[in-house]
């Protein structure tokens, strides 16, 4: 049996992050062996949107950072509001509260 690519395990920890938690591309990097590759999750999550819950990962300091114009702030905003998780009016969400 092979051994699960990148990609493969971070589409399947962002499976597991719980709903109403988020956490941070690093942590995911780290979680999937790279651990300098936080902007590779973000490619990853990017083309893999419909298979997981993307909108719970955000940026290490809580901050809603996306700059796609298919999944904007303020969809990642409602989706997480949606959950239950506080996201201030500059898009920033308290980790000490819903980290993962």
């Amino acid at each position: 049996m092979t051994k699960p690519n990148f990609k493969e395990r971070v589409l399947s920890i962002v499976k597991k992050i719980p709903y109403g938690r988020v956490t941070n591309y690093g942590t995911i990097a780290l979680m999937a062996g790279v651990p300098r590759g936080a902007r590779l999750v973000g490619g990853v999550l990017h083309f893999n949107m419909e298979e997981v819950p993307w909108h719970r990962v955000v940026n290490r300091h809580g901050f809603i950072s996306t700059k796609c114009l298919d999944h904007p702030k303020a969809l990642q905003r409602a989706l997480l509001e949606q959950e239950g998780i506080e996201v201030s009016s500059d898009f920033m969400i308290n980790l000490k509260k819903y980290g993962w």
